[in-house]
């Protein structure tokens, strides 16, 4: 579990969080959605501690990110996964090195151990035979896979998703959702996606956080997302023509 308490953060003189609190819980999908400039990205940044908010507190299974001492930030580090937008795959690498990259950086596990632990992940994602591959040589939604296999192959509590469906087709799109919620369920993951995509969120959202202009506006689940009494979330959505079906 994930818990973020008054998160606050502002850059020269615009507040671009403004109190953000909420707790993304352990086995669920987890989304934080809203328009591009509406402080998601800031938001997962500092969940992930890659900014330092100005006030408020991050608390990965109780343990503070920001009170804890470089070592304790280190194995907080080595429990989360990510998957960033574009899937930010090492191009001279091969598949199976993307995937290992983790582990060479990071574990004392054996050549062997490594490589067994590899082959389960890419197997896990439905890679299995694609490992001397190039990214250059592979579609979108693989390279997306490539990216879940090496935020997983540490093993990881968290896993964090950057706009996970950016530049896939529909079809392909919700085949990697399905992928993201299997693992998250099968792993028992604290998983976080970043997205302004609808049919993900009414497909996975099992605990929406709804941000505008910084500020947290809505909290809830797809099952209750569209009969929100939030005019800016309703706006949100169903300017969206996909998703005037689920209004139905």
């Amino acid at each position: 579990m994930i818990e973020i308490n008054n998160i606050q953060k502002t850059f020269e003189d615009k507040t671009v969080l403004h109190g953000i609190s909420a707790v993304f819980e352990k086995g669920k999908t987890n989304m934080i959605i809203g328009a591009s400039g509406t402080g998601k990205s800031v938001l997962l940044k500092t969940i992930v501690g890659l900014i330092e908010p100005d006030e408020g507190e991050v608390l990965y299974n109780g343990r503070n990110f920001y009170d804890a001492n470089r070592d304790e930030q280190k194995k907080i580090r080595r429990e989360i996964g990510m998957l960033f937008q574009g899937s930010a795959l090492f191009d001279s690498l091969s598949v199976e090195k993307n995937v290992m990259f983790p582990l060479d950086m990071l574990s004392r596990m054996s050549k062997s151990e490594k490589e067994d632990r590899v082959q389960f992940c890419l197997k896990r994602v439905g890679l299995a035979g694609s490992e001397k591959k190039m990214p250059s040589e592979i579609s979108g939604g693989m390279k997306k896979r490539v990216g879940i296999a090496r935020a997983i192959v540490m093993k990881s509590q968290y896993l964090f998703c950057d706009e996970p469906n950016s530049g896939l087709d529909p079809n392909t799109a919700i085949i990697i959702d399905n992928l993201i919620q299997e693992i998250t369920k099968e792993y028992d993951l604290t998983t976080v996606i970043v997205s302004h995509d609808m049919n993900s969120m009414m497909e996975i959202g099992e605990y929406i956080l709804f941000m505008h202009e910084g500020k947290k506006v809505w909290e809830g689940s797809n099952d209750d997302v569209t009969d929100a009494e939030s005019p800016i979330l309703q706006k949100f959505i169903f300017s969206n023509k996909l998703m005037r079906k689920y209004k139905q």
